[in-house]
């Protein structure tokens, strides 16, 4: 995901499994909206 070892894991925030597993699925988001606009872009600049 992009995220040092811990990030989430080792917060100073005493989350919860849940709250470190919600944070963990919301962070996946913006790489996953980047990998598809770059897959657009490049069939985009092929055609």
């Amino acid at each position: 995901m992009g995220l040092p070892d811990g990030w989430v894991t080792e917060s100073p925030h005493d989350l919860t499994m849940n709250q470190q597993l919600t944070a963990l699925g919301n962070g996946v988001l913006p790489a996953q909206a980047r990998a598809a606009l770059q897959r657009l872009i490049c069939a985009h600049d092929v055609r």
